[in-house]
């Protein structure tokens, strides 16, 4: 090996532990706010279980300490997820930042609040979805036949399947968006695909409601939609990508 190929890898080896370490100290930061999110998640809980509580008609019991503790970590961890999400977009940005264009630092940048917004959004989505179709569907199927007796852990484990999928499925149009910026995905690419796509959506809607068509159609549809949003949002995000682009090939005169 010579002396010049010696320092190439030695300056590559160099770049990685610097990445890894800038990793690392990203990583931690957001562990950081993540425990901090959690400790005040902890400190409310109580209101954050009165607020769940009050929207349903029924007893909630708990049958052993550990559901108790679990209720505890559970709407802490919930509090500490929804807090971190714009800390951990920021880190990933700022992580990827040095590989992207101009463009595509000031494009990804605007889509950290927004991700924070749409998960929300899927938040009370699912929770309306779940507290108006999903428990009166599965309370109608009781017709007094027995006592509705709930325990707390299993009512927000169950609350909680339902809910976090749309959280995450409402990410969807900003995740294309972001993909098409890099270059990624493409609009055609959503398009020719979309006949599994929809597969994949409806699975994923039966998973999270009962079996009952109508509730899984009113879950289906949304989803659905919210793919066809992605693939327009993908549209605009590629022409305006595409017009960048020709500007910069006219403007530095590239054929």
């Amino acid at each position: 090996m010579t002396e010049d190929q010696q320092q190439t890898n030695n300056e590559k080896d160099m770049n990685l532990v610097g990445h890894l370490s800038e990793l690392r100290n990203r990583l931690i930061i957001t562990a950081v706010f993540f425990i901090a999110f959690f400790i005040v998640g902890f400190i409310f809980v109580e209101d954050i279980y009165s607020f769940f509580r009050n929207d349903i008609d029924f007893e909630l019991t708990v049958i052993s300490p550990t559901e108790i503790i679990w209720i505890y970590f559970s709407m802490a961890g919930l509090v500490a997820i929804i807090g971190t999400i714009p800390v951990l977009s920021y880190e990933i940005w700022a992580f990827i930042k040095p590989g992207l264009t101009p463009y595509e630092r000031k494009a990804s940048l605007s889509y950290i609040p927004a991700l924070f917004l749409l998960f929300i959004g899927g938040l009370v989505f699912g929770y309306i979805v779940f507290v108006k179709l999903i428990m009166p569907f599965l309370l109608s199927l009781n017709d007094g036949m027995f006592n509705v007796m709930f325990t707390v852990d299993r009512y927000f484990k169950f609350l909680l399947r339902v809910t976090v999928p749309f959280a995450l499925l409402f990410e969807l149009p900003l995740i294309t968006m972001f993909l098409t910026t890099l270059g990624v995905l493409t609009p055609d690419f959503l398009s020719k695909n979309r006949k599994y796509a929809y597969f994949i959506l409806i699975v994923i809607g039966v998973l999270i409601t009962p079996p009952d068509f109508v509730l899984q159609l009113v879950v289906a549809i949304p989803l659905i939609i919210l793919y066809e949003i992605s693939i327009y949002m993908s549209r605009i995000v590629y022409r305006k990508k595409q017009r960048k682009n020709e500007a910069y090939m006219q403007e530095n005169n590239i054929s």
